[in-house]
């Protein structure tokens, strides 16, 4: 059993050494401990991130190498450029957060999505309401059609999830996204592990030890202007 393999920390203690994760279980570093701000703001910190079933024990991951994408390496295809100079969707940034999340947990065919528990939901929406949580909405004719959210921890940003509801319109949410986080001086967003979808947009591997080390500097420093 993984759990078997794994320490299992109170929600006083702290995480373990990232460099102990296990890489045959895709970075599963821990067990345990709890959801409240401060816990999420220190994993996000030390680039860890909550991901588990509804009913289980709350698991912790750091994997290894880390996909993240610059926000100057957004592919841009020929289809999607036509959409963005079409401009189908209006944009806004954390007009409806709460919205997102709860559309981002909806069941899917694919396997993005479905994971976000109720626990989880209420978490993030709590790191929105202390300011370390956005979204990006995508609407049109009045009604959500697409959006992605995350997690800012000084120029640190974490995408959590996306859905869409038009064709295209959450890789259009991304990629506002990172023209926002450009603006602020986040040089990249952490797609945290590593699929077809966010290498097709230009996301790339980069190894655990240099994300780290990026992720060190770049907490520390606030954002140049507020993600509003």
């Amino acid at each position: 059993m993984i759990l078997s393999v794994i320490p299992y920390i109170s929600r006083f203690e702290p995480f373990p050494p990232v460099d102990r994760a296990l890489r045959q279980f895709d970075g599963l570093l821990c067990a345990g401990a709890d959801l409240s701000i401060e816990r999420l703001i220190d994993a996000y910190s030390q680039g860890i991130f909550p991901w588990y079933i509804d009913g289980e024990p709350i698991l912790w991951w750091s994997p290894d190498p880390r996909q993240i994408l610059f926000v100057d390496e957004f592919h841009v295809s020929r289809s999607l450029r036509r959409r963005l100079n079409n401009n189908p969707f209006e944009t806004t940034y954390n007009a409806a957060f709460e919205r997102v999340v709860r559309a981002c947990a909806e069941p899917r065919k694919d396997e993005e999505g479905g994971w976000l528990t109720p626990e989880m939901i209420e978490a993030y929406i709590e790191l929105h309401r202390a300011g370390h949580a956005h979204s990006v909405e995508a609407w049109k004719d009045g009604s959500l059609v697409g959006g992605v959210y995350g997690v800012l921890i000084g120029r640190s940003f974490s995408a959590e999830s996306m859905f869409y509801r038009v064709s295209d319109a959450s890789k259009i949410a991304l990629y506002r996204l990172c023209q926002r986080l450009k603006t602020m001086g986040v040089p990249f967003i952490d797609c945290q592990q590593i699929t077809p979808h966010t290498t097709a947009l230009g996301a790339r591997a980069v190894p655990r030890k240099e994300f780290v080390a990026l992720l060190a500097d770049l907490t520390q420093q606030p954002a140049l202007e507020p993600f509003a």
